[in-house]
């Protein structure tokens, strides 16, 4: 057998008693068989050399009709798959093989594809990882026995559960014969003076049948529960555990049945080493100890607790399933492929030392803690992972939708070798812990590719790392999916239609400006158009664009790659950021000079971005000429649809906002918290967005006597949307809260007065009251400035005060 087809041989689990059960059916018969599809002879052939020596059975098909017969008739365990093919295309294909038989698996190998349709397959399932050609044999020989060794654990995993769920049917059937009353809790509550010995009697004939003694005597009034747990406490020594405050894992509690530990009132909290701790209404019971014992093959140490905080805990832990019956134990579904990151060199880094990245900590734990660290944000799909050093230990955060959230506490004694792999792996200088540093790194973990900004800073217990995480395998999404109001849709619609010119997304960090102008640019794609993209680093990958990587360190800068961009005729370029005169003055001059360009700027509001642009030095009249359109915009956390209810608007949040229940209507939306939203009344995000469009008035003012109030005054008096406006449409429409505008936006402040005659608050300017028509007073009949009360004339036009 060749040296990659060995690979997917695994060591069978250790004591299993019937071992022949976990024989998968491909090591039995000691060969895989594996199906080619592609239309083109020459490619077959081709992988038909790459796999002549290894050990495998071969299948070969030109089109997706003969593929799938081959799929009915033959024992396939893994398919690879071109992508344009005449009639069903590979990722069709893909599809309809996960349908038929889901255990195989899926490459999809290709040249050329629609990539946005790839990852959406990848994403579905459909698709166990994409290659690309030309291919590397060796690369390709090593990426199939690894998934082929993915087939094999999947099976064991498959044989494990049925093995399980046999070994669960006979500890349920032991179990009812441990099930007994031994009565030594009664003689402990008499002798204690918590009970009588014909209130004992009166108990256990009152007792129902999925009734515990304990709340019967509870249930009659006998005695109180404090006064039993006290009582059990005093005469065996045992310390309490209040369930309700204490976290319990689910898979320890299901290890037992459910309907044992509901009867015995016991639960499972802690697993350490070869030692059960239970919580149990009786502790007392050391036959029911005993059993336990017995059944699980460990040793338990009993602890105090309510029986019905018990019972509560259990029938949390198990749940029910969809038909109302419990679920005994959990779902083993296949294992996540590559579920492992792997760490991407960049090719053009000569002084890179290989083995130094791979060896990169002298104590191997940190390797794996790092990897972790990375591998459950990718999962909680954060923004960014904060490592900070506290007294005692280094606590993990990481920014899911927008807000930080502490998920990992390291000891203190990692912290400086978790740092150092991160300095490492992001090329960093190690020794140096005095002054902050950035870089960067690339990893990869399943089929995603997520490139890695690290930054570290000195703090007083030590480094403290910041890694923001950005996901470039991820899908771009369609600008109707952001949330975005019709009205503001149709003026991005007619910004986009512009022959040339310049489009502005601006927001703080993390508000979604790369992925609004990538979806414009996905929306502008077409055959005839050549599209150029300029970023640090590419967020997004695009099939049809050219990308570049800005690196300073070559002196590849925005406003350097800009200008050679701009003799490579483009009709579209997407420039990730201006941050300096230099990169604006090239980014405008290619807006002048027929080109589209694309590109962001940080400030708070649309109209605040033509005061950045005269601050960083750019000409009035290049910014009136060439500007055509700016997006503000802003994420907000959208309402779990699980938890979802409907209450009364707060009015101290709309006091803050400067708002009425009349513009947010009477009942507003909020989540209640679920398991579904991990208890924070939110999932995911909608953006909210403030849309300026350039015309010949703002022309004319900007180019003229520039006034950011004047220019905002006119916007909104012509239809614009404000980001307060958007906030409020998506709070009326049960999207998102008052709570969220509030963290978002900021409380909304005006200089306004109170009305004397109907109390409404009224801005400073207006002169008469716009709800009941009251002329302000303490104002000049002639010049309307405003007077003190004691004057009798005006200071400014010598007019009378209006009385």
């Amino acid at each position: 057998m060749a040296k990659y087809s060995r690979l997917f041989k695994q060591g069978l689990p250790e004591q299993v008693e019937n071992q022949e059960e976990l024989q998968p059916e491909a090591e039995a018969n000691e060969r895989f068989t594996l199906l080619f599809v592609d239309d083109e002879e020459n490619v077959l052939k081709a992988l038909k050399r790459v796999f002549l020596e290894e050990n495998y059975n071969l299948f070969f098909a030109d089109n997706a009709d003969q593929a799938l017969e081959l799929i009915d008739r033959e024992g396939i365990q893994l398919v690879i798959s071109d992508f344009k093919m005449p009639g069903m295309n590979g990722v069709d294909l893909l599809r309809e093989i996960k349908k038929r038989r889901p255990e195989i698996i899926r490459i999809m190998l290709t040249g050329h594809a629609d990539v946005q349709a790839v990852m959406g397959a990848v994403n579905e399932g459909a698709v166990y990882k994409f290659i690309t050609k030309p291919w590397s044999d060796e690369d390709l020989r090593l990426s199939v026995s690894l998934a082929l060794q993915q087939y094999v654990l999947v099976k064991e995993n498959k044989i494990l559960k049925e093995i399980t769920k046999k070994q669960q049917i006979k500890i349920k059937n032991f179990s009812a014969l441990y099930d007994k009353d031994r009565k030594s809790l009664g003689n402990i509550l008499i002798k204690q003076g918590v009970l009588k010995a014909e209130d004992l009697v009166t108990a256990q004939k009152e007792k129902k049948d999925d009734e515990f003694i304990i709340e019967t005597i509870i249930r009659l009034g006998i005695a109180t529960d404090a006064k039993i747990i006290k009582a059990l406490q005093s005469h065996l020594g045992i310390e309490f555990i209040d369930i309700k405050e204490t976290h319990i894992n689910p898979g320890i509690v299901r290890s037992l049945p459910k309907d044992f530990c509901e009867r015995s009132r016991f639960i499972p909290v802690r697993l350490e080493g070869n030692n059960l701790t239970v919580a149990m209404a009786d502790p007392s019971d050391i036959f029911l100890r005993d059993n336990i014992e017995f059944l699980t093959g460990l040793k338990v140490s009993p602890l105090i607790a309510g029986s019905a905080d018990i019972l509560k805990a259990i029938r949390q832990s198990y749940g029910e399933t969809e038909n109302g019956q419990d679920d005994d134990i959990d779902v083993m579904t296949g294992i996540e492929p590559m579920d492992e990151i792997d760490i991407v060199i960049d090719n053009d880094d000569e002084n890179i030392n290989v083995q130094e990245l791979l060896n990169s900590s002298e104590v191997p734990p940190i390797i794996r803690v790092v990897n972790a660290i990375i591998s459950e944000a990718i999962r909680y799909k954060a923004s960014d992972i904060h490592i900070e050093p506290k007294t005692k230990f280094t606590l993990i955060r990481y920014r899911i939708d927008g807000i930080l959230h502490a998920k990992i506490k390291l000891p203190i004694d990692y912290h400086a070798s978790t740092i150092s792999r991160i300095k490492i792996l992001s090329k960093m200088d190690i020794s140096e812990r005095r002054k902050p540093q950035d870089g960067r790194f690339t990893v990869k973990s399943g089929t995603r590719l997520v490139d890695l900004r690290v930054s570290t800073l000195p703090t007083i217990n030590g480094e403290k790392a910041t890694l923001r995480i950005l996901d470039k395998s991820a899908s771009i999404r369609q600008l109707q999916d952001l949330g975005i109001i019709q009205d503001d849709l149709d003026r991005i619609h007619n910004l986009m239609q512009r022959p040339q010119g310049i489009i502005i997304a601006t927001g703080p960090t993390g508000s979604g400006k790369t992925t609004l102008l990538y979806s414009i640019l996905n929306t502008m794609m077409m055959p005839t158009k050549n599209f150029e993209t300029i970023e640090d680093p590419v967020e997004y990958f695009l099939e049809d664009a050219n990308q570049v990587y800005i690196k300073d360190k070559l002196g590849l800068s925005f406003a350097n790659v800009l200008r050679s961009t701009m003799r490579q005729d483009p009709d579209v370029i997407l420039v990730g950021e201006i941050r300096d005169l230099e990169t604006a003055d090239v980014v405008f001059k290619a807006g002048m000079t027929g080109h589209m360009v694309l590109t962001t700027l940080h400030t708070n509001s649309s109209v605040a971005s033509i005061t950045r642009l005269i601050d960083l030095g750019v000409k009035p009249y290049l910014i009136s000429s060439t500007l055509e359109g700016i997006v503000a915009q802003r994420l907000v956390r959208k309402i779990c649809r699980y938890c979802k209810e409907e209450v009364e608007p707060d009015t101290e949040m709309l006091r803050l906002l400067n708002l009425t229940k009349k513009q947010v209507g009477e009942k507003v939306f909020r989540g209640r918290g679920c398991q579904q939203c991990s208890n924070s009344g939110y999932g995911g995000r909608v953006g909210l967005f403030e849309i300026f469009t350039m015309n010949d008035d703002f022309r004319h003012i900007i180019s003229s006597n520039y006034k950011e109030s004047e220019v905002l005054s006119l916007a909104t008096s012509t239809g614009m949307y404000t980001l307060m406006d958007a906030g409020i449409a998506k709070v009326k429409s049960g999207d998102t809260t008052l709570e969220e505008l509030i963290r978002v936006l900021g409380p909304q402040t005006r200089n306004e007065y109170k009305c004397p005659s109907c109390n409404a608050m009224i801005d400073m300017k207006y002169l008469f009251c716009p709800y009941c028509g009251n002329f302000k007073h303490n104002v000049c009949k002639v010049c309307k400035l405003p007077l003190e009360e004691e004057w009798v004339k005006c200071p400014f036009c010598g007019g009378h005060k209006d009385k």
